[in-house]
């Protein structure tokens, strides 16, 4: 398996669990949170998107999807390539809503096409270019690749995880 196979199948794993996440799911519980200051399942999957987005799109050497091809005008937002929710306040964490889970899966889908393209052509040496030098060591394009990854499942989880508490806390015999 070469570097770049090993990478769209990690990446390739996504989808499933994003739609674990949201399908199903009528706009409230997409936008529940478990107390005011945490995270909705649609802030987290916007989030996880905007993070491969930014970071797949910069490696690439391409516009945002984000901005390139609509995405913040669907979710109501400024055209800002630099908003990827990291750093969000409560409030603006609240202000991702959706209609339902079909614009997150598109925007999703979207952005791993994006991704796959570019894991397409992605060989060693390219997974060895640095391509940030504020830290040491330099990052190169393979442990941002990772990074991104680990970004992505992490914040799936958190999705899924907050979905369990929104369908325990609303069946009918959950406790108060």
């Amino acid at each position: 398996m070469e570097n770049g196979d090993l990478l769209i199948d990690a990446f390739g794993r996504l989808p499933e669990e994003v739609r674990l996440a949201t399908d199903g799911l009528a706009a409230g519980a997409l936008m529940w949170r478990p107390d005011p200051d945490a995270n909705s399942i649609a802030w987290l999957v916007w989030h996880l998107t905007r993070i491969q987005d930014a970071q797949v799109s910069d490696l690439a050497g391409i516009r945002q999807a984000y901005v390139a091809d609509g995405w913040a005008d669907r979710f109501g937002f400024e055209q800002d390539e630099r908003d990827t929710g990291y750093g969000h306040t409560s409030e603006q964490v609240a202000a991702v809503t959706v209609d339902g889970p079909d614009v997150l899966a598109a925007y999703f889908d979207a952005v791993l096409a994006r991704t796959m393209d570019y894991l397409g052509s992605v060989d060693a040496s390219e997974l060895d270019r640095i391509c940030e030098t504020r830290w040491d060591p330099p990052v190169t394009v393979g442990v941002r690749l990772v990074s991104v990854l680990e970004d992505c499942v992490q914040h799936v989880g958190q999705a899924r995880f907050v979905r369990g508490m929104g369908e325990r806390a609303t069946a009918p015999n959950a406790q108060a």
